[in-house]
Order: structure tokens, then C-alpha cells, then sequence
């Protein structure tokens, strides 16, 4: 029962894939959220426009590049206290070294005590966004999520006369939440559709690059998981059981050789 069933899901994936897919080489997806500690005002409002990292081992400035946010605007920080969080951007991005993040802000940053608003002034070597270390390794095929953990007690900073600055205290940690497998087909010519089925039959398919025999099954959760290949029809179709995927890992499967059918 259980082959009959890899080979209808087989079939269901094939049908709707194309042979010549993307299989995500060299690329990693990077979530980034929001989370925020405990402070003794009623509201800290600032206005996160766009999230944006560095990718060089210096302070390059142009190696800085946008991830785009998904909802550019005003975010409470203390909505995001107490393990609340909350989605920034979700990316796909090239597998490498992240060295450096910054929020670019507008110009909506207030502060609300004593039920009253005050604007928060933020210092002008911060014009161009609210800049801090990460230091986080991508490795292809694995989802990230780097957390900004905004102290907003310590940031806001009352001067008196009803004057706060915006000084951030940020600190980010990064968490692999996936693995992936890879591996090399051998030949070419055999094309396979690469499948992982994890024990309570998730599945995740991809098919080999057809100039390097490559594949990569990236997004998966650690566990478990059956490998099935499916190549063309001169070949012969191979299984490899009780693959196991850990979090932050790339589980090598080498090179996989496919004889062809007598």
C-alpha cells in the first residue's frame, strides 16, 4: 500500500512540475521579525520603512541591499513583548555571510507617557537607519529567521521638558528552522524527480539540473525522511530509506549512480 502510494504522489508531482525547474541552487530564505522587551511607557511608536542587510566582511557601503519590507509603517513595540513577535520580510536570498542589518525609519516616531504623544529624535549619525552586527551564516537550501530584539526601555531616552530620543539598543540572533538534502545524479541524461517523504508522508520534490546531475530539497523539517528518484523511462528507479535531516544542516547524499532498464 505504502509503494502504491509513493507512486500516485510521484505522479501527481511530475504532472504538475516541469523538468527545467529552479531547484533554488544557491539561495537561502531569510525571515526577519520583530520582538520587543518590557518598558515603562504606554506606547513606543517607530515608523520601520525598510529592513536592509550587508553582505560584505567590511562596512562596505555598497554592499548593502533591501529586503523589501512587507508592511512599511508605524509598529507599537510594546505590542511585541512578552515572546510576541511579528513578520518584517520573508526572502529568498543568496546562500553567504550576513554581516550587518539596519532599519531604515521615517519620520513617525513618537513615544506615548502620561497618555500624551512626543515625537522621539532620533540622533542624526542614525539618518540612514538603525544599523547593528548580525554575523549570520546562510547556508543554501536552509530557511532562517533572524529576530530583532528591540529593548525599547533602554532606547527611549527622556531628556525632560518633554523631549525623548530614540538611542536603540538592538540585538539579533539567528535560528536555522529547516534542513535540506542534497545530492549529485549520475548520469545526467537520467533527469530524476528527486522526492523526500518524511514518516507521516509530507512531501517535497525537485528535480536534478540537467547540466550537473545537482539537486537540492531545502524547507525541510528535521526528521526522517525516504528519498525516492524517479528518472526517465531508460532508467531505473532507486529508493534510499531512513535519510535523516537535522536543523541547520545539509544531509550529502554524494553521488547517486541510475543504471539503465534492460
Amino acid at each position: 500500500m505504502m509503494k502504491k502510494l509513493i507512486y500516485v504522489i510521484i505522479a501527481l508531482f511530475m504532472f504538475s512540475a516541469c523538468s527545467d525547474d529552479d531547484n533554488g541552487s544557491g539561495k537561502a530564505v531569510l525571515s526577519v521579525r520583530l520582538t520587543d522587551a518590557p518598558a515603562d511607557y504606554q506606547e513606543v511608536l517607530v515608523d520601520i520603512q525598510d529592513v536592509m542587510i550587508n553582505t560584505s566582511e567590511a562596512d562596505d557601503p555598497d554592499g548593502w541591499q533591501s529586503l523589501d519590507i512587507t508592511y512599511p509603517g508605524v509598529y507599537d513595540l510594546l505590542d511585541f513583548t512578552n515572546g510576541i513577535d511579528t513578520l518584517l520580510v520573508q526572502k529568498e536570498i543568496p546562500a553567504g555571510t550576513i554581516s550587518q542589518m539596519r532599519l531604515v525609519l521615517g519620520d513617525n516616531n513618537q513615544v506615548k507617557d502620561g497618555d500624551a504623544y512626543y515625537d522621539l529624535t532620533t540622533p542624526s549619525a542614525q539618518s540612514s537607519g538603525l544599523k547593528f552586527n548580525v554575523h549570520a551564516e546562510l547556508i543554501e537550501g536552509i530557511n532562517y529567521t533572524i529576530w530583532i530584539d528591540f529593548d525599547a526601555g533602554r532606547s527611549v531616552v527622556d531628556r525632560g521638558n518633554g523631549q525623548y530620543n530614540l538611542k536603540p539598543v538592538i540585538r539579533a540572533y539567528t535560528e536555522a528552522i529547516d534542513g535540506a538534502i542534497k545530492g549529485v545524479a549520475d548520469p545526467v541524461e537520467a533527469k530524476p524527480y528527486i522526492m523526500a517523504i518524511s514518516l507521516n508522508n509530507d512531501t517535497t520534490g525537485s528535480y536534478a539540473d540537467t547540466i550537473t546531475g545537482e539537486f537540492l530539497l531545502g524547507g525541510l523539517d528535521q526528521g526522517v525522511y525516504a528519498i525516492h528518484f524517479e528518472p526517465t523511462a531508460e532508467y531505473a528507479s532507486k529508493m534510499i530509506e531512513d535519510v535523516n535531516v537535522i536543523d541547520g544542516q545539509v544531509t550529502d547524499l554524494d553521488t547517486l549512480k541510475f543504471e539503465m532498464m534492460n
